[in-house]
């Protein structure tokens, strides 16, 4: 069995807009949090952090940023419940796991607008690589069990893969990186 994958892209650089709140949406205050959620089930999810409503979330898919007070909060995905605690000024993905509990986990912002990032969030059980699809050119080196790893890249559309040591495990969904944005990989299940 290879290990479960899936990738959500998501914009990591919270922006204040000034003006119009109809055209941008609210402002956030200072001192907010921000919380996502991903879903890497196959069903889609109801999700809530509080009293925030995330709406349903698709399978392998991710709602947007939202901005609340820093607190102790229980977020719900589906029928599991998990306590988190949000710091001010922080980013967090909440991760819906396929088999297992939700896990919490910490966003550093991305504020280069000139790069792009590529973060791994590897929440799987093996040390692996994020590659082109050809394998022929490490985009984010080994990256361990439960850990994370990251690369600023100039913005470009690319094919990647996750190889353990040489051997492919899994094609990546082709993706078009952004200035200013942060394409964030996450990686779940066992390499069992």
């Amino acid at each position: 069995k290879t290990c479960a994958m899936a990738a959500g892209l998501g914009l990591m650089s919270q922006q204040a807009f000034a003006g119009d709140s109809a055209l941008y949406g609210p402002t956030a205050p200072k001192g907010s949090t921000f919380v996502r959620v991903y879903n890497a089930s196959n069903a889609e999810i109801s999700a809530t952090v509080g009293n925030t409503n995330l709406n349903e979330v698709a399978p392998l898919g991710s709602t947007a940023f939202s901005f609340m007070p820093q607190g102790d909060y229980t977020a719900k995905l589906g029928s599991q419940s998990l306590p988190v605690k949000l710091a001010g000024d922080h980013y967090y993905t909440i991760v819906n796991n396929a088999s297992g509990k939700p896990q919490l986990v910490e966003e550093p912002p991305f504020k280069n607008k000139q790069k792009s990032l590529v973060r791994v969030q590897n929440l799987s059980d093996k040390s692996l690589t994020l590659k082109t699809a050809d394998g022929k050119t490490d985009v984010v080196k080994a990256v361990a069990a439960k850990g994370t790893g990251e690369r600023e890249i100039n913005p470009v559309k690319v094919s990647l893969a996750l190889y353990d040591g040489d051997k492919k495990v899994t094609d990546v969904k082709p993706v078009a990186l952004e200035r200013g944005e942060a394409a964030v990989l996450y990686i779940t299940g066992s390499g069992s």
